[in-house]
């Protein structure tokens, strides 16, 4: 990190992740972010399997990159012996262990956290699974699109014929977030109680968390919230609206002042407010198809600037209905100087900010390590020779 930056929180603190796809090291990114020093092992010759998932970042694979900046890279090949006594050294200074093998592998390796919190009772332990450390699923394969599915995501996603997916590793993304709140919170508890702790994740637990509100909707045997392609299954008019020159312009409605100012400016049809057909959400919704063809009979006759001037007149939530693409240009980004250069393989790329800013440190934007690329510097730092290092090199071992 550039002596420039104002150290984060955690600076000063070790973090050693074996860690593979995208749950574990996006949880061991943020933890980077703050500052700490985050040792991803990898195995020799490959890595992490999610280096070659594509190419196309510069050649480089797109989650890789966004999930491992900032990380040290040490190749491994635990199946032997003296890598098993490099890692051991490596726990024993550490201050973090985050682990998302295979179910049952860490323990096989000697890893578990009754092992670990027995030799080292201030480390903290992570696991990520996919179904939990018990339970009939515990020895479950676990995908994101597999927990996607398992927990009733497909079911409220997509249109009335046909689920869809996340366009991004939902399931991945929140247990990666849930294991980075668990840690930061062990942190504070061992500050507190001067001991480590075990913090378990499981993905389907962590993706059911964000299906609360319609699990709630569906409380007691009710009918849960449908498929409504981009529109708000409860809530409408909120969602996609096809102007007349046959752009889409996305809007929001919250409450019944909303929709009467949406009927007199921006529909310009003020005794829709009192229709009873749509005197109410719930009958908005009730009656959603015919709604949808008011508005867009409305929209008909202008174009998508002039409705979203209409919007911003009345103070209506909107937005653009931007590709994926727009963001690396898009104009609130960029006057708020959420961009930075980091340094990968490929050379220099385009990284944004953690969305948290926080005013006291800076966040740490280093590099996307190679394969291996800090193995020889860390061995060197745990006492082993050149010619110690020549040996493991020769015997596979890194």
């Amino acid at each position: 990190m550039s002596e420039s930056l104002r150290p984060g929180p955690l600076s000063g603190l070790t973090v050693i992740t074996l860690e593979h796809a995208i749950a574990a090291p996006f949880c061991t990114r943020q933890l980077a972010d703050l500052g700490a020093r985050v040792i991803k092992v990898e195995r020799p010759g490959t890595g992490d399997f999610a280096r070659a998932y594509d190419h196309r970042t510069r050649g480089l694979a797109s989650h890789f990159v966004w999930t491992n900046r900032s990380k040290e890279s040490l190749t491994l090949d635990l199946k032997q012996p003296a890598a098993q006594e490099v890692l051991a050294e490596l726990i024993a200074q550490a201050d973090v262990l985050v682990q998302n093998l295979a179910p049952g592998a860490a323990a096989r390796m000697g890893l578990s956290w009754d092992t670990l919190h027995a030799k080292y009772p201030r480390l903290i332990v992570c696991d990520i699974s996919g179904y939990g450390d018990d339970g009939p699923y515990r020895d479950k394969k676990a995908y994101d699109l597999l927990i996607q599915s398992e927990a009733g995501f497909l079911s409220v996603t997509g249109t009335p014929d046909e689920p869809s997916k996340a366009g991004n590793s939902i399931a991945d993304i929140a247990a990666g977030m849930y294991a980075y709140t668990g840690i930061l919170s062990a942190l504070l508890q061992r500050n507190l109680a001067g001991t480590g702790s075990h913090v378990e994740v499981s993905m389907l637990e962590a993706l059911g968390e964000w299906m609360g509100f319609p699990m709630y909707y569906a409380y007691d045997g009710q009918q849960a919230p449908g498929r409504n392609g981009a529109a708000h299954a409860t809530i409408y008019p909120y969602g996609p609206f096809k102007a007349g020159d046959g752009k889409v312009v996305m809007l929001g409605l919250q409450n019944e002042r909303e929709w009467k100012v949406f009927c007199d400016i921006v529909l310009q049809r003020p005794e829709l407010a009192a229709d009873p057909r749509f005197d109410a959400n719930v009958r908005r919704v009730e009656n959603r198809a015919v709604l949808k063809e008011v508005i867009e009979a409305c929209f008909s006759g202008i174009t998508a600037e002039d409705v979203i001037a209409r919007l911003d007149q009345a103070r209506i939530a909107n937005a653009a209905v931007n590709q994926v693409g727009d963001l690396w240009t898009h104009p609130q980004l960029h006057a708020r100087q959420r961009f930075r250069s980091i340094d990968s393989p490929a050379g220099p790329l385009q990284a944004l900010l953690p969305p948290a800013t926080v005013d006291s440190f800076d966040a740490r934007m280093d590099a996307v390590p190679a394969l291996g690329e800090h193995s020889e510097q860390i061995l060197r730092e745990l006492g082993r020779s050149d010619a110690e290092i020549r040996q493991l090199q020769t015997d596979g071992v890194i």
